[in-house]
């Protein structure tokens, strides 16, 4: 029994150390990110791996889906330290409404549960963040519309940060319906042909009031954007990482931003 407990405690003091290191390296990367004259504005995360991660677990799927909102939370406490202006997550693609009616059921519920957290975060309160829901939401259902419209409203008038969820999104969509926008204005007279330019177009995609993103994170190890942000990620800089999205870390996030830090960014010049 003594030999067992030695070990034990042998095992402890390492479990300990490792995580004192590892913690000491996190606040490394925190302050050299904070410090960096390079500032991310505008963060974009597309949250991949929920079901995979739990298949590897041997879980079932909306587990895995549960923890992925579990962790959404907790990085957002992430991007509000780091005072990253505009957040943007990828959660549902306008092709991810052919998965199963059962899953897509407790995807459902997952997001009127977590835009009902959200809207009554003191976080969010506190510091002043608009939430904002963008795609189609004519496919999505009468509660989840509820949910999105509770959420917008009680956030409406913050200006500190915008934190922007994509439900029922797709990229092509949303330039589809810029384009007829565009097209009937210029059928009425009410938009000359000369007129149409980037700044018209930008600005009628459903992100018109934001800056496009600095900083595009994809996890799960996939590296393609999905029909994500097409448009506005023409300059935009990619990262992707291995890890599932619900086993993303802090340390993996200020790894993507210094990697972004140290890129020097030309615009195509």
């Amino acid at each position: 029994m003594n030999g067992v407990g030695n070990g034990g405690d042998v095992i402890g003091i390492s479990n300990r150390l490792g995580d004192v290191l590892g913690n000491a390296v996190e606040a490394k990367l925190l302050r050299e990110v904070k410090q960096h004259p390079a500032k991310v504005n505008h963060l974009a995360i597309i949250m991949d791996g929920n079901r995979r991660f739990a298949w590897s677990k041997a879980l079932e799927t909306n587990i895995g889906h549960k923890m992925g909102k579990m962790k959404l939370e907790q990085v957002l406490d992430w991007v509000l330290e780091l005072e990253i202006h505009y957040f943007t997550v990828y959660a549902l693609s306008t092709e991810n409404l052919s998965r199963a009616e059962d899953e897509l059921d407790g995807l459902f519920n997952l997001y009127i549960e977590g835009l009902k957290d959200i809207a009554n975060d003191e976080r969010i309160h506190e510091n002043r963040v608009r939430v904002q829901i963008i795609g189609r939401r004519e496919l999505l259902p009468k509660s989840v519309n509820e949910a999105i419209d509770y959420a917008e409203n009680k956030t409406a008038d913050y200006d500190n940060f915008t934190f922007t969820v994509c439900l029922a999104y797709g990229s092509r969509e949303e330039m589809l319906d810029a384009i007829k926008s565009i097209a009937d204005d210029h059928r009425t007279g009410n938009l000359s042909l000369d007129s149409i330019d980037e700044e018209e177009v930008s600005k009628r995609l459903y992100t018109g009031k934001m800056p496009d993103p600095d900083l595009v994170i994809r996890t799960s190890g996939e590296e393609r954007i999905s029909n994500f942000l097409l448009w506005q990620m023409a300059y935009t800089e990619l990262y992707f990482t291995d890890v599932f999205w619900p086993s993303f870390s802090k340390k993996e996030l200020l790894k993507a931003i210094q990697t972004y830090q140290a890129r020097k960014r030309r615009f195509g010049e």
